[in-house]
């Protein structure tokens, strides 16, 4: 199988399994991809996900062009593309949990694409990072053009893209984008604290957060103050405010029921 998928106490844990081709993506890993992620939007259980790339070297070379896919190119590409970009994952609206990108090597192209659609960046201090599309006469057609640029200064953003360097991942963390940086031996521990510490807030918290923050961040914040999202009104109408500050009251950990 090109994708793995585990799901444990919560956590669902989303790992390309091609680390013969750098993680690169084919047509089958793609299509793997979208029904994990579909299966995960079903899956309620699920508090948490981890998306990583395995072995030690890449978390994702992005777009395998090494395949022999009868894959779709130029304009063709662009029109009929995944509207949830690079392995379905880049513009995914539908997934209302947290998602963390474990970094542990090379995030390039798509690769770099997915990262940017992860809401917590975790990355060995080996990686690097980087859209590299105009080397190879392509685009970062998959979120890359229009998400960088929101995501770090412009004018980084700008270097990157208009040269196709590959950036260093401390450096990645003084712009912003990486949340920790750490050795590549104390990868997996810093990725569990973080998990940690998600898993013990409120689900439908955390839900209304990442909604707030993915659907609001075009709009005035006065606009985005007033929004009623539906995320927003079920945490508000829900047990589990009450839960936490009985909780906290009573000095003990919460119990969520997730309603």
């Amino acid at each position: 199988m090109s994708v793995d998928l585990n799901i444990t106490g919560g956590v669902a844990r989303v790992t390309i399994n091609r680390p013969e081709r750098m993680n690169a993506v084919d047509l089958a890993t793609s299509d793997r991809l979208e029904a994990i992620w579909q299966q995960i939007e079903r899956d309620p259980s699920v508090r948490c996900v981890v998306l990583s790339g395995a072995g030690e070297k890449a978390f994702s070379a992005g777009a395998d062009m090494k395949s022999g896919d009868k894959a779709k190119s130029g304009v063709q590409y662009w029109a009929d593309g995944n509207p949830m970009g690079f392995g379905g994952i880049t513009f995914r609206d539908t997934l209302k949990v947290p998602v963390i990108a474990r970094v542990n090597g090379f995030a390039l192209g798509g690769g770099m694409e997915m990262v940017l659609g992860a809401d917590i960046v975790i990355a060995a201090e080996h990686a690097r990072f980087g859209l590299t599309e105009a080397r190879v006469g392509r685009l970062p057609l998959d979120g890359g053009m229009v998400l960088l640029q929101r995501l770090i200064p412009r004018n980084i953003a700008a270097g990157m893209m208009l040269t196709g360097r590959m950036v260093p991942a401390a450096e990645m963390a003084r712009y912003g984008l990486i949340n920790a940086v750490v050795p590549a031996p104390e990868l997996d521990a810093e990725v569990d604290r973080w998990i940690a510490d998600i898993t013990a807030c409120a689900p439908l918290s955390l839900r209304a957060i990442k909604a707030m923050m993915r659907r609001t961040a075009q709009m005035s914040a006065r606009e985005a103050a007033g929004a009623r999202l539906p995320e927003l009104i079920e945490a508000l109408n829900s047990e589990d405010q009450h839960e936490g500050v009985a909780a906290f009251n009573e000095k003990r950990a919460p119990v969520w029921k997730g309603h």
